[in-house]
């Protein structure tokens, strides 16, 4: 393993800072992805804050202040434990990066996406002990971490809309999957907002700000933002184009692997699907025959908001090259969109076309 305590095959995009996914095998199969391959994706050096010393501000349009150790957390407030997928906004760019380049971002693949069971406190129970006061539609959140990407560098930040903060699956997390929170994921504390991009999920947390409007941090004011046509990212200032918050409604293939050789004849395929915010999933297409015809895939019932729905069906595949595709339909109805090509923008956010690998099967078509 890295000195993160990652997988020897992860994908590493940048060292510093570290951000690296796994492949996309390794998150097929499993609820849950463990904490040696669960991606990570940073704006700056990751801090190292002591835990004794560290402390949570809640501040801004509240009632009563609140300065918070570790300890105050733990003794103050109920625990809870929220099962969440974190998806990264630039997920699956390389999809986009196949129409048209994108210059100075990451090429993301499928593994920017992962699952875990989050413990700690929920925010509602914070912002109701300072009492918001009226007019206090955003929640700001403020990390440790410093991001030489904004001129001058500042710490990075983010925020959401009150309505969803108070949502009882949105929770400032001290454990990941029943162990404490690695560093690399934003220890002692970090923030887990369900069916939101993950940038909004700030880690190394320091404060909680009740604000009348969003954020003015770089990460929410420039950053992570679907630019006009045209509009190049060094043209964009402040509040350019649309922000990103609920993920868009997207699935994946996860088994088997782009470029696979499987055997002809019934082939299992395998993936998972996501409809952000308090949408689910209610239907996954699979074809063989790179969406001439469909098959209706089995498909988990959803089990808690921003949470990821797996889904399973058997393929009989021809000798020759082949390519599966798979798509979802959410609970408003919505269908994924079906080319990259509509979906281009500068920064290559959000790409949610239908889901394609490509597979040789070899050998004998043996059929039933």
């Amino acid at each position: 393993m890295n000195m993160w305590d990652k997988r020897d095959d992860m994908v590493v995009h940048e060292r510093e800072p570290f951000n690296a996914e796994p492949p996309r095998t390794g998150l097929a199969g499993q609820l849950r992805t463990p904490l040696d391959t669960f991606y990570s994706r940073n704006h700056g050096p990751i801090p190292d804050p002591d835990p004794d010393t560290w402390r949570l501000a809640v501040d801004g349009l509240v009632e009563r202040p609140l300065d918070l150790s570790l300890a105050d957390l733990r003794e103050r407030f109920p625990a809870t434990e929220v099962t969440a997928t974190l998806q990264c906004a630039g997920n699956r760019r390389t999809g986009l990066i196949e129409v048209r380049d994108i210059p100075g971002e990451a090429a993301w693949g499928s593994g920017a996406t992962s699952t875990a069971t989050f413990g700690g406190v929920r925010l509602a129970d914070l912002l109701a002990a300072a009492g918001l006061k009226d007019g206090a539609a955003h929640i700001a959140f403020t990390g440790m971490d410093v991001s030489p990407l904004p001129d001058p560098p500042e710490r990075y930040g983010g925020s959401i809309t009150t309505g969803k903060a108070l949502r009882p699956e949105v929770l400032l997390a001290w454990s990941m999957n029943g162990r404490p929170l690695p560093r690399v994921h934003g220890a002692p504390l970090r923030v887990v907002v369900p069916g939101w991009i993950g940038a909004r999920s700030v880690k190394w947390l320091t404060r909680v700000t009740a604000r009348a409007a969003p954020s003015d941090n770089y990460f929410q004011a420039t950053a992570y933002r679907i630019l006009p046509p045209g509009t190049t990212s060094e043209q964009a200032g402040p509040d350019a184009g649309i922000s990103l918050g609920p993920i868009a409604l997207n699935c994946d293939i996860l088994r088997p692997d782009d470029g696979a050789r499987v055997p002809a004849g019934q082939t299992s395929v395998s993936g998972y699907a996501l409809a952000g915010d308090e949408r689910t999933v209610t239907r996954v297409d699979v074809s063989a025959d790179g969406g001439e015809s469909w098959t209706q895939a089995v498909l988990d019932p959803p089990r808690e908001p921003g949470l990821w729905q797996l889904w399973r069906t058997v393929l009989d595949l021809p000798p020759g090259e082949a390519t599966i595709t798979a798509r979802a339909w959410d609970s408003t109805g919505a269908l994924m969109p079906e080319s990259p090509r509509h979906l281009w923008n500068p920064k290559g956010y959000a790409n949610n076309s239908w889901a394609r690998v490509r597979v040789t099967a070899e050998g004998h078509h043996a059929t039933r």
